[in-house]
């Protein structure tokens, strides 16, 4: 049995024997998926960013420079390592170095700062960091002292385009020039290759209470739910892949960087997710294809000056991580003409997908069905009894592409796996008898209105067909009286004239019930986005409160 790190939940006995005899699990780790590209295609173009273009196979070799530096620096097995860094070729480096030598990545997004940085490193334990000397405007020394400060226990930190002094610092480069390429030390590299049952990744998530937790995947766990997603959605090593999305986020990184990789395919790294880049990037490098958040392809389509690029090499696009709602995918289609593939997922390990044949009604109406065809998707009531078909539930899931447990958090655990190991993610669902699942909602997101239950995904799919709302996001507003009511912000398109009694309006038509009429809306010019270009709804619930409170004081 692999020695698994503490504060990790093992897969059950059961489990493993059946994942592994029917092969459910291929038993290969992530240095092997580099390894497997760069044998069968060392000479094809893999990874290119702004400054770099690179092969398979001259990958492969920086990858192991960097592997024995730091084998020599002293990562060992096991250890935890913070990998910082934008859409740059040095995260290829770093990641899969980190994983040849049976090192623990943990996943922070560019944009992380002091707060988040601040704990992950307690919560992880990590003793390493990877990242930038500076980034666009961005000078991460401070951000590097300030956290030292803080976290004595870091050992390291690795920077990248440029160097610092001081004995807490060596760089990425510096590492890879003063590495020794001899047989020996490649033969130590080998030996360094970690059991694929040992945990390979940490994701940061929101967990199923909002709070940050850490999201422990296996090699065979993760490299099995991304290796059946690129199939779903025909990822194939013809592909020019754009990740415009941070690469430290799980979709960007999962579904776009290994798909990618697994499928022996090409993958461009865009550091800018404006749309004058990206379209420009899609030009310039003949994309295919696309992965990224709703948001994202929503702000392409409004872009003003799309239509001044050759955008005709686009193929397919790959949307998750928020709703992506039917005037936009039919915009995708016919504006792009390109296929859309509604998607949806999460850290822990939840991918469901849209196939190349659906029909518009199933692309626009639900997020496909599940990617593996051996986890197991079910919907529950509120008593763990599960539904029958057709009816609305929370959705739950349990399979050799699933996580089973958030690291050192049993408390967590207990509320977010049942007893049978099937992890709840908290989304209310429906699966027809195809098994096609359609989100209803999220569970923490009804609004409780006098003890009416009321979707706020609903309403913002009712809203978003208004042709003058660019974005929506419904949230719950506090009441005295009825204790929640439906507060919408919406981003009104350009140039629109859009008012509280056009909506309210344009709703009564689309036939809305009186509980899907919102009872306060708040224009704005721009959403506000968290760092992985989710709408921040967060921000949007304190900003209502401190509204209401404001005009409470002036009553």
């Amino acid at each position: 049995m692999v020695d698994l790190l503490s504060g990790c939940v093992p897969y059950k006995e059961e489990d493993v024997k059946k994942y592994n005899e029917l092969k459910w699990w291929e038993g290969l780790t992530f240095g092997d998926l580099l390894d497997r590209a760069a044998d069968v295609h060392p000479d094809k173009e893999a990874f290119v960013d702004r400054v770099t273009r690179l092969t398979y196979g001259e990958a492969r070799e920086k990858v192991n420079q960097l592997a024995i530096g730091m084998m020599d620096l002293g990562i060992q097995p096991k250890d935890r390592v913070m990998v910082q860094l934008p859409n740059w070729n040095e995260f290829v480096f770093a990641y899969f170095a980190l994983q040849k030598i049976g090192a623990i990545t943990v996943l922070l997004i560019d944009r992380y700062r002091q707060y988040e940085i601040n704990h992950l490193t307690n919560i992880t334990g990590a003793t390493y960091w990877v990242v930038p000397v500076k980034h666009k405007k961005t000078d991460y020394t401070p951000i590097m002292d300030d956290v030292l400060k803080e976290n004595p226990g870091i050992k390291k930190v690795i920077t990248v385009r440029g160097e610092r002094a001081g004995e807490k610092f060596e760089s990425l480069e510096g590492l890879m020039a003063k590495a020794d390429m001899t047989q020996e030390n490649l033969d130590r590299l080998v030996q360094r290759r970690p059991d694929p049952m040992q945990i390979a990744h940490m994701g940061p998530t929101g967990g199923t209470t909002g709070a940050p937790k850490v999201v422990p995947r296996s090699h065979n766990s993760l490299v099995t739910g991304i290796t059946y997603c690129s199939r779903s959605w025909e990822q194939s090593n013809l592909d020019i892949n754009l990740i415009a999305g941070p690469i430290g986020h799980d979709l960007s990184f999962s579904k776009g960087f290994m798909g990618s990789i697994i499928t022996m395919g090409k993958v461009v790294l865009l550091d800018s997710p404006d749309n004058k880049s990206i379209c420009e990037t899609i030009q310039q490098e003949k994309i295919t294809s696309i992965i990224w958040v709703p948001t994202l392809a929503q702000r392409l389509l409004q872009y003003e000056d799309i239509n001044q690029y050759d955008l005709t090499s686009l193929q397919k696009m790959h949307s998750a991580g928020g709703a992506s709602h039917p005037g936009m995918v039919k915009d995708v289609i016919d504006k792009l003409n390109c296929k859309f593939f509604n998607g949806y997922g999460g850290t822990e390990g939840p991918t469901t997908i849209t196939r190349i044949n659906n029909d518009l009604e199933t692309i626009c109406g639900t997020v496909g069905r599940p990617t593996c065809p051996y986890d197991t998707y079910k919907v529950i009531d509120p008593f763990g009894k599960e539904v029958e078909t057709d009816k609305q539930g929370e959705l739950v899931l349990k399979g050799p592409g699933v996580f089973t447990g958030y690291y050192e958090n049993p408390e967590e655990n207990k509320t977010a796996l049942n007893e049978d190991g099937f992890f709840k993610t908290g989304d209310l669902a429906r699966i027809d008898e195809n098994g096609y699942i359609t989100l209803t909602g999220r569970i923490k997101e009804m609004i409780n209105r006098g003890g009416e239950s009321i979707s706020s995904t609903e309403i913002e799919k009712l809203i978003t067909l208004h042709p003058e709302v660019a974005m929506v996001a419904v949230i719950p507003m506090p009441d005295e009286d009825m204790g929640e009511k439906a507060c919408a912000y919406i981003q009104p398109t350009e140039g629109s004239q859009l008012d509280f009694d056009n909506v309210i309006a344009f709703l009564k038509a689309q036939d809305a019930s009186v509980l899907q009429l919102p009872e306060r809306i708040e224009f704005i010019d721009e959403m506000p986005y968290t760092g992985a270009q989710k709408l921040d709804k967060r921000t949007l619930r304190e900003d209502i409160e401190n509204k209401l409170k404001t005009e409470a004081q002036m009553a």
